[in-house]
């Protein structure tokens, strides 16, 4: 599908201008200000809280009962989104999301108290489970077979890029314009009203008298159930890392003896730095090599070492610390190779549906890793607690991944019974 005078963008002669389709362009932007706000809370946690009355050990606790509210409305906004997009297109829902989550991030920034404050992370949380899932499915539905792994590489780099703004907004605003800021930029994307086309494969199946959108019917067959579970614990450690070791970087940089401060913001800037490199490179490897799965197992294993590393910065400097919270970024970016093959697993008829729970479904999986690792720190410490939820979850993502179909070559144009 080369065009004349494109230029090659790969070794395998696809071209840049075949890749940069509306739906990547639209998709990558959504994502951006998608993960702007989804990462600007981890940054702005400390000083938030604070200025709605929160000291001390407080701010830890609540930020992680805010983060757990965010997650849990991504955790329902994954199931609503998903089974919308699957029943009415994934054009409305790309859109009907990026609305939602722009409203409720105006309305962060007006919050004088925690449970306003826990109502509109939830409401956001909503918003933010419908974008990525919706622009995934367009662009693996509209590209090539042999190209759709570097369209949702594009997606996902670009889109992570969203943390090192927040980061650096974070840093010259107010937390509270901030917040403004992210509304602003995710309703300046609706503006454009860029035409968007719906997905052809889904324009096939609209009309017809075949289940569309059916949540259920993922647990009602045992195959089906088994490639939906694998798809979200291959995930694991990516939100466990995220969630846990940098959200919380500062707490655990004073019990490491690290021999200055470390801002939670720059923790997550370094991190999704990292990101920005390692989702290019598995996006870019898994082409390279035809495979999906020897590339995840890869980055697997890298994600181990970097956060056992972690565990022994004893006495470090605050730019060695963030330099090793940039590699465990590297570590784990894997993001969209991990969305893509949950979304290659199953038919049209219920793509969407599971392209936009399965990153929120492993994003809500942070409520149970926190719940456990602040139940093992009650009774082994920060370290300890850390250390033995990170190894269980590199342990189970190990085990998903094994069971997984290979989804690099895979035709995405059936059905599900």
């Amino acid at each position: 599908m080369e065009k004349t005078g494109a230029v090659s963008a790969t070794s395998s002669g696809v071209s840049l201008r075949d890749l940069l389709t509306i739906p990547v362009i639209v998709a990558s932007l959504g994502y951006f200000v998608d993960i702007y706000d989804l990462i600007l809370f981890s940054i702005v946690r400390v000083s938030s809280l604070k200025a709605v009355g929160l000291q001390g050990q407080a701010l830890l606790d609540q930020g992680v009962f805010l983060l757990n509210m965010q997650m849990g409305g991504m955790l329902l906004g994954g199931i609503l989104w998903g089974v919308l997009g699957d029943k009415k297109g994934r054009v409305k829902i790309l859109f009907g999301s990026i609305f939602l989550y722009s409203v409720a991030n105006f309305a962060n920034g007006f919050v004088t108290s925690i449970g306003a404050y826990a109502a509109w992370r939830f409401i956001a949380g909503v918003g933010l489970a419908g974008e990525l899932g919706a622009g995934v499915t367009l662009v693996l539905e509209n590209l090539p077979k042999g190209s759709r792994g570097y369209g949702t590489m594009i997606v996902a780099t670009v889109g992570v890029t969203g943390a090192i703004l927040a980061y650096f907004v974070a840093n010259h605003y107010d937390w509270r314009a901030a917040y403004f800021i992210g509304g602003g930029l995710g309703l300046a994307l609706l503006i454009t009203r860029i035409s968007v086309f719906e997905s052809g494969m889904y324009k096939e199946i609209e009309d017809k008298h075949v289940s569309k959108g059916n949540f259920f019917s993922l647990f009602t067959d045992r195959d089906r159930f088994y490639r939906y579970m694998q798809s979200i614990l291959i995930g694991l450690p990516i939100w466990y890392a995220v969630g846990i070791l940098i959200t919380f970087s500062p707490e655990f940089a004073r019990v490491l003896g690290v021999t200055g401060p470390v801002n939670a913001g720059e923790a997550v800037m370094f991190c999704y730095l990292g990101l920005v490199f390692g989702d290019f490179a598995s996006g870019f490897m898994s082409q390279y090599f035809g495979s999906r799965k020897k590339v995840v197992f890869l980055f697997q294993v890298l994600a181990g070492i970097s956060i056992a590393v972690y565990f022994v910065l004893r006495g470090v400097s605050p730019a060695l610390f963030y330099a090793h919270c940039m590699a465990i970024g590297f570590a784990v970016g894997y993001w969209a190779i991990f969305i893509t093959i949950g979304a290659e697993q199953f038919g049209t008829n219920l793509r969407a549906t599971v392209a936009s729970t399965v990153p929120n479904f492993i994003r809500g999986m942070v409520i149970p890793i926190t719940f456990s690792f602040k139940y093992l720190k009650e009774h082994l410490g920060i370290l300890q607690s850390a250390a033995i939820v990170g190894a269980v979850c590199l342990l189970i993502s190990f085990y998903a991944l094994y069971h997984l179909e290979e989804t690099f070559h895979k035709d995405l144009n059936f059905l599900e019974d």
